[in-house]
């Protein structure tokens, strides 16, 4: 009897000891595998063949989206020191090393890992019952073994899968996302930098105008060929530009460190950048780019995924009231008549009052719900486009305005104010306001070239421009 027992036991140790999951890191396996894993997430592209795929499952989705390995964020062992810097070399700092990027990149193993668990069939249960131990009759008892099995049907497990594998479509659609607005908040905290420094040299520059002025104002002075309170007026603007400078001085070290923040190293050190303002940058169409972005956008697909999980998931709630069948088979050892007995036996719920009505009918509603939320998605991601694009035409306009007619005119108009006074024509007065005008409209133009950098840079990330901005084009020979 004791050998008897013991059989049973070493029956059942194993169901009950269970047996060590797999262990997944970085997508790799790292512990020992239960023999009752039937899936693992195999990515291939269109027009290939998955050899696991069931022809059975209505609207089998592809599998899970990969993301590519230049999308992809990499950790860097170590982030160089860039006191100067330039745009693309901050581009790659943050696609190397930026903490939002590797966050989502997290959320597309966890989306996968449930779209594994929703596929995996059901454990088997095994009872072991000993009954009447001690009996005069029998002192063995009655021991009894039980097992039992639930199969799936319907599809159900595969369907689950399915709208799980939509999820992990969606995480790594929200990478490529999370990618290109941290290349548009990169850019743009670039460009707001780089027209603050074109500020400060712009500012340094009429310092230095401004003191010779000063200087030249004070010979006339001496040589009684002006007045001191043009002197006076002189030094008042020498002053104002003194505290325009220092002021923009004071603000370059946080736009800096916002710049670096904006990249994903607080530490970064930068004391300049490198850059024109003043490159040419392409004429968008705005009816040609609406669509463009549209079509590419990864907000955009990632909606529409969501209507195909939608439908995956109803289908899923249409199918629920389909019985799963249980089978068992056990075996009884009675030792008051040493009998040896087998048991079968087969469950199947009967779906009379439940029939999921309720969980179809908000899976209905869902359908519903993501298919709208395509047309919001759409309407947010063209209106960014929209507001983007008139500030880039506008400022561009502006820009080029005072590019090719009131720069050159301000500064023909204080050069010839300026050989005037010389020649006694003109009160220096008028020469100040020349000055003065040069001066604004210099800050001016540059503040516009800013407004038009950052838009554009807005633009190019939902465009989801890489090599951005482009080359200008070489002259022809």
């Amino acid at each position: 009897m004791c050998k008897f027992v013991l059989m049973l036991f070493a029956l059942a140790m194993p169901v009950f000891a269970g047996c060590s999951s797999p262990l997944y890191l970085n997508g790799k396996v790292t512990g020992p595998v239960n023999t009752l894993t039937r899936y693992q997430p195999v990515a291939y592209s269109e027009g290939e063949s998955d050899d696991n795929d069931k022809s059975d499952v209505p609207d089998k989705p592809d599998s899970a989206m990969v993301i590519p390995e230049e999308l992809a964020p990499v950790p860097s062992e170590s982030v160089p020191a860039c006191d100067v810097i330039s745009l693309p070399e901050l581009v790659n700092l943050t696609v190397e090393n930026h903490p939002r990027l590797a966050e989502v990149s997290w959320a597309v193993d966890a989306a996968r890992g449930q779209a594994v668990q929703a596929g995996l069939y059901p454990n088997p249960s095994v009872d072991l019952t000993g009954n009447e131990l001690s009996d005069r009759t029998g002192p063995g008892g009655i021991w009894s073994l039980f097992a039992r099995q639930e199969i799936v049907t319907a599809n159900k497990l595969e369907l689950s899968e399915a709208a799980k594998l939509k999820e992990v479509d969606q995480a790594s659609l929200k990478v490529i996302s999370e990618r290109y607005r941290l290349l548009t908040d990169v850019r743009q905290a670039f460009f707001e930098a780089l027209t603050l420094q074109r500020r400060a040299e712009i500012l340094t520059n009429l310092v230095r105008l401004a003191e010779q002025s000063v200087s030249n104002a004070n010979e006339l002075v001496k040589a009684k060929e002006a007045a001191e309170l043009d002197v006076v007026q002189l030094e008042v603007e020498l002053e104002r530009y003194r505290a325009e400078l220092q002021a923009t001085r004071q603000a370059l070290p946080g736009v800096y460190q916002k710049l670096a923040a904006s990249v994903g190293q607080h530490e970064l050190p930068i004391s300049k950048l490198v850059g024109d303002l003043e490159t040419q940058l392409p004429d968008y169409d705005l009816d040609e780019i609406r669509w463009y972005v549209l079509g590419i956008h990864p907000e955009v697909r990632s909606a529409q995924i969501g209507v195909e999980q939608a439908r995956l998931e109803l289908c899923r709630a249409e199918v629920e009231p389909i019985p799963n069948v249980t089978v068992g088979a056990g075996y009884t050892h009675q030792s008051q008549n040493r009998s040896e007995d087998w048991d079968i036996g087969v469950s199947v719920p009967i779906p009379v009052w439940n029939k999921n009505q309720g969980n179809i009918l908000t899976a209905q509603s869902r359908v519903h719900k993501a298919a709208n939320q395509v047309g919001v998605v759409e309407n947010e991601i063209a209106t960014r486009l929209s507001a983007a694009f008139a500030t880039y035409s506008a400022a561009r306009e502006r820009s080029d305005r005072y590019k090719t007619a009131i720069l050159p005119k301000a500064e023909r108009t204080y050069e010839l104010s300026r050989k005037a006074y010389q020649g006694g024509q003109f009160e220096y007065l008028r020469v100040l306001q020349a000055q003065r005008a040069v001066a604004e409209t210099n800050l001016e133009y540059i503040r516009s070239l800013g407004e038009m950098w950052q838009a554009a840079s807005q633009i190019a990330g939902l465009m989801l421009e890489d090599q951005w901005p482009f080359a200008p084009p070489e002259p022809a020979k």
